[in-house]
């Protein structure tokens, strides 16, 4: 069961998923102290298949790493899981187009503190509320 967040919402489960172990302990540390359940992944492959035993709200992966890209992973997690929102995460810059069309936003790691949260919030909410629905 996920979470309650700071506000007293759940704020939901996310699966975090990037080689560099750094990375992904200050994901969890950040994420978790916001009231997110943080699962974390250090290969594409543990990545997916964590996704296919939890429930997860939103994807967050890195584009560089061995094996798998996070290209590699967004293709499969669009078969496993279609409705996840994915966020794509990379220190570079040049991204190719066709993987970028693949997640529902990008976010350059020189950017992660001040962006990801609003990124994962909005994503929920799509989610919630796609832009067809009309309460």
């Amino acid at each position: 069961m996920p979470l309650l967040g700071p506000s007293g919402t759940s704020s939901g489960v996310l699966l975090c998923i990037d080689d560099d172990e750094d990375v992904l302990e200050c994901e969890r540390s950040f994420l978790e102290s916001f009231g997110y359940t943080v699962l974390t992944a250090s290969s594409g492959g543990k990545g997916l298949e964590l996704a296919s035993m939890y429930p997860v709200d939103v994807v967050v992966v890195d584009y560089f790493m061995p094996d798998m890209n996070g290209q590699d992973v967004a293709i499969e997690m669009r078969r496993l899981n279609p409705e996840a929102p994915i966020i794509m995460l990379s220190g570079a810059v040049e991204i190719p187009k066709q993987a970028l069309k693949l997640v529902d936003a990008f976010i350059a790691k020189d950017r992660l503190a001040s962006q990801l949260l609003p990124a994962i919030a909005q994503l929920q909410r799509c989610k919630r509320n796609p832009p067809w629905y009309d309460a």
